[in-house]
């Protein structure tokens, strides 16, 4: 495999599993037969300026490992804004992402990568659902059937760690800071026309002690109204992306 990747790590209070995301993230890299890559670790402090020690930690596996570096963000951003300043500070044909929960198997991980180079989108979508609390699955197969209905599409899952070639990422609009990142920079793809293949893969099971911050209220209303906004530039305006073959 020729085609190089860069893998953006966004982390918010990950000193505990940040090092072993990291470490799962470059076995899969160089499993999957991946020589030229990168990956660009993305913090933030909490609102109140505090940190767990996180950004630290980061700076300490960049120093010893020239293929990771580390961007700082000195107060607090959504996990869109991260992926976005990624895409920005990527330098390599593919871009992907990995949360710095270290939730996702390192082996199917690889699996996904090495589909790069088949289409220009590789769309993992989890098929262990069963590991997620009740609530959860309900939420994320609700999320799923509402964006197939109302785009059109018919995908398996809307917020995996989908793999893109880049020119694809450098010609989308401004796209949300909230938890619909994810499904608007696929949308926007796949209704201008790109390329995909969907792959099945499975994740660890979370601990019950950590609660998903997607479920605060506030980033529920701002990924309705992402939504909202998408589906009238869409559907409706038809807006569109360059697609280049």
């Amino acid at each position: 495999m020729n085609n190089s990747l860069s893998v953006i790590l966004p982390v918010y209070m990950e000193a505990d599993n940040i090092d072993n995301a990291v470490k799962s993230a470059l076995w899969a890299i160089e499993s999957a037969g991946i020589k030229e890559y990168e990956i660009i670790i993305i913090d933030c402090l909490k609102r109140d300026g505090s940190d767990d020690g996180t950004p630290q930690i980061a700076d300490y596996i960049a120093k010893n490992n020239q293929k990771v570096r580390v961007i700082h963000n000195r107060n607090y951003v959504n996990l869109g804004f991260k992926y976005y300043q990624g895409i920005k500070n990527s330098k390599y044909d593919y871009v992907t992402w990995i949360p710095g929960d270290n939730e996702n198997l390192p082996e199917s991980i690889m699996e996904t990568y090495k589909l790069i180079g088949k289409a220009d989108i590789i769309i993992p979508y989890t098929d262990n659902m069963e590991v997620r609390p009740f609530f959860r699955q309900a939420v994320s197969k609700f999320y799923t059937i509402i964006n197939n209905l109302i785009f059109g599409l018919n995908l398996n899952y809307y917020n995996g760690l989908c793999v893109y070639k880049k020119n694809l990422l450098q010609v989308m609009p401004p796209i949300t800071d909230s938890f619909a990142f994810a499904a608007e920079v696929l949308i926007y793809s796949l209704r201008s026309g790109a390329s995909y293949v969907e792959i099945p893969i499975k994740i660890k099971a979370h601990s019950s002690k950590r609660k998903s911050s997607a479920f605060k209220v506030k980033n529920i209303i701002g990924t309705i109204k992402a939504i909202i906004k998408l589906f009238w530039n869409v559907r409706i305006k038809k807006k569109r992306i360059s697609v280049k073959k």
